[in-house]
């Protein structure tokens, strides 16, 4: 009779398990003066997510995406304690900005609901190191996303490298940035606190920098760096009085190097990297193409790659797998608390090289 009443209770709780797996996520956004939110407001439902509020002081803000993106007016809470009561999320994306995200943490982690933050983690690495604290102690996932977390090249060439096709790791390259924020018009609440070294912790070298940072430590493991040191420059003061607008960082590690160049001069849009290794060489150009030569004598190959799977696809989609125990992530991933951890030291190191003029070592 126990056992029977055993495989009962076994059979409710798996039936109850596969029922929150299907269940759609409920999200809550924390902000919405970063424009990385039409990411989320404006994708299809893929029955994997739900919004349930959205917390934005700013009406008229708050009343030009709900119109744009036909959205219910009722999901609008002039605050995040409203929001987080109101509608009870599972999860909060922060849209506000960087100095934000430690009152995101602060304020959903004793409540058990998860966090994802747009990129970077932090505005300092002293509000980084709060936020894992409170991450820890509360048991939520604190994820943070990029968006060439999502791209095919770069996660072709991850594999390559874990392979051993291109030999050992010698030199990777990252180039992000843009024409700059106000050339390419983005909206007036999303250039005042990008614009701002307290709001957003820097100008290019924080926007931009963090990229490279982000998928060099992913490929080089547990690898700790020695060093780090950055230059940067205001070649446009009479737009970006307060920040850098050209950075340019170098990490050192035993036997490599990762030279990140961040910028809001690029005549051209562009998220690109390359990888070069003991015996050959690879460069995602974009999210799709790549270029790979195996050796020096090799052929050198252009590929187009196909857009990667569901839920490794987009970022609330892997958002809920994780939650719901449909995805067991690597320690090292790239949306990662230990990643993004390490990418906020060496952003740390980078403005304390730039302003200070010299070479940075890390512990």
């Amino acid at each position: 009779m126990k056992s029977i009443i055993l495989l009962v209770i076994l059979f409710c709780t798996q039936m109850t398990l596969a029922q929150n797996q299907q269940k759609p996520l409920r999200i809550g956004v924390g902000g919405l003066t970063h424009t990385h939110v039409h990411w989320l407001l404006g994708r299809p439902d893929r029955g994997d997510v739900e919004i349930v509020g959205i917390a934005e002081p700013n009406k008229d803000l708050a009343e030009r995406y709900v119109k744009q993106h036909d959205l219910d007016p009722k999901l609008v809470y002039p605050s995040l304690d409203e929001m987080l009561t109101q509608s009870k999320p599972e999860a909060v994306t922060a849209f506000g900005t960087i100095y934000e995200h430690l009152e995101v943490v602060q304020k959903c982690a004793p409540l058990g609901v998860h966090v994802m933050v747009e990129k970077p983690l932090a505005v300092s690495l002293a509000h980084a190191k709060e936020m894992e604290k409170l991450a820890r102690k509360h048991d939520i996932q604190l994820l943070t996303n990029y968006e060439t977390t999502w791209y095919p090249t770069n996660h072709k060439i991850f594999k390559m490298v874990q392979q051993g096709e291109l030999g050992s790791v010698r030199k990777i390259v990252v180039h992000d940035g843009h024409r700059g924020p106000k050339e390419i018009g983005v909206n007036e609440e999303f250039l005042v606190w990008l614009t701002d070294p307290v709001q957003n912790g820097g100008g290019a070298i924080t926007d931009f920098g963090c990229y490279g940072a982000n998928l060099s430590t992913w490929i080089m493991g547990d690898q700790q760096p020695i060093s780090v040191s950055a230059t940067t420059q205001q070649i446009k003061p009479d737009i970006y009085p307060k920040v850098d607008d050209e950075a340019t960082i170098i990490i050192t590690y035993t036997k490599s190097q990762t030279i990140i160049q961040a910028s809001w001069n690029w005549p051209i849009s562009r998220k690109d990297m390359e990888l070069y290794g003991k015996t050959g060489m690879a460069i995602a150009k974009n999210r799709n193409d790549l270029v790979v030569q195996l050796n020096e004598n090799a052929e050198i190959k252009n590929d187009k790659l196909k857009e990667m799977k569901a839920p490794y696809d987009d970022p609330f989609a892997y958002l809920a797998g994780i939650i719901r125990g449909t995805i067991d992530p690597p320690v090292n991933d790239l949306s990662s608390l230990e990643n993004n951890m390490m990418v906020m030291q060496i952003l740390d190191a980078a403005v304390k090289s730039a302003k200070k003029g010299k070479v940075i070592r890390l512990n």
